[in-house]
């Protein structure tokens, strides 16, 4: 039995010993080594001329290689068989593998962007995303009308100041200047590019002067000119009340806006050099609104505005805080602190609307707009429809126009339909679902939404009478100045009419009063032209 057990176990060391000599893997080793260190006393010593012999009488552990030699393996792998290419090699290299490379940096950005009725949208965009892109990429998700007035608003609610973010800056940088308290508002601003269509109503003679010219004097032709040009040295001039640093007092000062920045007189109204002290810079300042009253900061008027430095966050002192004597004054300091600072690029993104309608590719979607050369007065009497350019005849179509509405709504009546008088009936409800009807707001918030998006010529709402309750109020802007007009219901033959004018020209519903009112001025300064809106995002 023992010898029986001795050849066995001098058959597996002459099998580990010929696998050793054969290039084995080496877990082989391992096993037959265990074997070997208890059949130490039946084995006979093997020489010590032999290493792999020592090796393994003594039981030594082995080491395993990771990693094999690439040169080995070629010698072991036989000439007949070709070489298996590896199928996922991104799956084993550091930078290709999903799992072992390090996370990629996406360059997209969060920004969310509120709305007028406090909702909110957070969008994705990329780092050279500009305001106008974003505001294109809103009205696109939230299926506005498209138009060029829509802007993107950098609000400040604990300084209490607001500016309208240019077409062409980058979002992401804007934000990179905010404070965590800030935060994007999307609305419409009619009076972005207004300065460019009637700029003898943002820039009074008596503010526009020349540096070069002894006169100051500037034609109305050429007054658009001389700013966009960089080449020309115009300058605003006139009194402003500037705050005092740290303090609650303002003081009236002679200004003088340049292209180097903004500028006091320490004597009067000279301009001389050694009596003008720089007051800001445009380079990193840009011009806010301040929206929260005259009574906090003590203000001598309600037309506020400041200059704020971009490095500027949250601090209140670094604030330039300056007070116009009347709105017109207001404008135009601001409008001409934009033109100075951004010249002919404001003029550029003014011409991309109207270069984005003329390119239009026959498969894209009409880009809708209201505006006054798109409404006319039009005669459908004959063969071929004619353009009605006297008012006077423009007023008798309408109103001819309402006779008819107003037989049919009879003849609807005698078949069974409700009654105008009935509160359910659609005349008295439909103007409702319109984008210029704001319902039951007060007088203070219709003149606050007005001021938001531009107090231009012809910008409308209309609202529900606080004092009637049957009544309606327009509210409408004219040379920068606020109005109301009161549309009281007038009731003929058992039929409700809504009217301006006392009853001298009536209407079955608001959306015929106000497509009459923006194709004829009427009893009213001017035609309506921009409905002021707010949208949900």
């Amino acid at each position: 039995m023992n010898s029986s057990m001795e050849s066995v176990y001098s058959t597996q060391t002459d099998t580990a010993v010929l696998l050793n000599n054969g290039h084995a893997p080496h877990h082989h080793h391992q096993v037959h080594s265990s074997y070997l260190g208890h059949s130490r006393r039946h084995t006979p010593a093997l020489p010590s001329s032999s290493p792999s012999r020592e090796r393994l009488r003594h039981s030594q552990p082995m080491h395993i290689r990771a990693v094999r030699n690439l040169q080995e393996e070629h010698q072991l792998r036989p000439a007949s068989l070709p070489a298996i290419p590896n199928p996922f090699p991104e799956l084993c290299s550091l930078t290709g593998s999903p799992i072992l490379s390090p996370i990629q940096t996406s360059d997209n950005h969060i920004v969310k962007v509120w709305s007028e009725d406090g909702a909110g949208k957070v969008v994705e965009i990329p780092a050279d995303m500009t305001a106008r892109d974003v505001c294109q990429l809103l009205v696109y998700k939230s299926h506005c009308l498209d138009d060029s007035a829509w802007s993107l608003v950098e609000h400040h609610p604990i300084l209490g100041i607001e500016r309208c973010v240019e077409d062409h800056e980058l979002v992401v940088q804007v934000q990179a200047s905010m404070s965590g308290d800030s935060k994007f508002l999307f609305r419409k601003n009619y009076a972005k590019y207004e300065f460019f269509r009637n700029p003898l109503n943002f820039f009074p003679e008596q503010m526009v002067a020349f540096c070069q010219e002894s006169d100051g004097s500037i034609p109305p032709s050429q007054l658009l000119q001389n700013f966009l040009n960089s080449s020309s040295c115009p300058e605003i001039q006139g009194y402003l009340h500037v705050k005092e640093p740290g303090r609650k007092s303002w003081k009236k000062l002679y200004m003088f806006l340049r292209r180097s920045g903004l500028y006091y007189s320490t004597k009067g109204t000279s301009k001389e050099p050694r009596h003008l002290q720089v007051l800001s810079d445009l380079e990193d300042s840009n011009v806010f609104t301040v929206i929260t009253g005259r009574k906090l900061h003590n203000a001598p008027t309600d037309y506020q505005f400041c200059i704020k430095p971009s490095k500027v966050r949250s601090d209140c002192k670094e604030l330039k805080m300056l007070c116009a004597e009347d709105e017109q004054s207001r404008t135009c300091w601001m409008t001409a602190f934009r033109l100075f600072k951004y010249g002919i690029v404001l003029y550029q993104s003014y011409n991309v609307p109207q270069q984005r309608k003329s390119n239009l590719s026959p498969f894209t979607a009409p880009v809708r707009s209201v505006s006054e050369n798109s409404l006319v007065a039009m005669d459908f009497s004959g063969r071929t429809g004619r353009v009605i350019d006297n008012p006077i005849e423009a007023q008798s179509a309408a109103l001819e126009e309402g006779h008819t509405w107003r037989k049919r709504s009879q003849r609807m009546n005698v078949l069974g339909s409700p009654s105008p008088l009935h509160p359910s009936s659609l005349s008295t409800v439909i103007h409702r679902t319109q984008v210029w009807f704001h319902g039951r707001i007060m007088r203070e918030e219709a003149h606050k939404m007005m001021i938001q998006q531009g107090q231009v010529d012809g910008l409308f709402l209309l609202r529900d009478s606080q004092s009637n309750p049957k009544a309606f109020v327009l509210t409408l802007c004219h040379h920068q100045k606020i109005k109301h007009f009161q549309i009281l219901p007038c009731e003929e033959d058992g039929q409700v009419f809504f009217s301006l004018d006392d009853g001298a020209t009536k209407f079955t519903d608001l959306i015929h009063l106000v497509e009459f009112y923006q194709l004829n001025r009427g009893v009213l300064p001017c035609k309506l032209k921009h409905p002021c809106t707010a949208v949900a995002l």
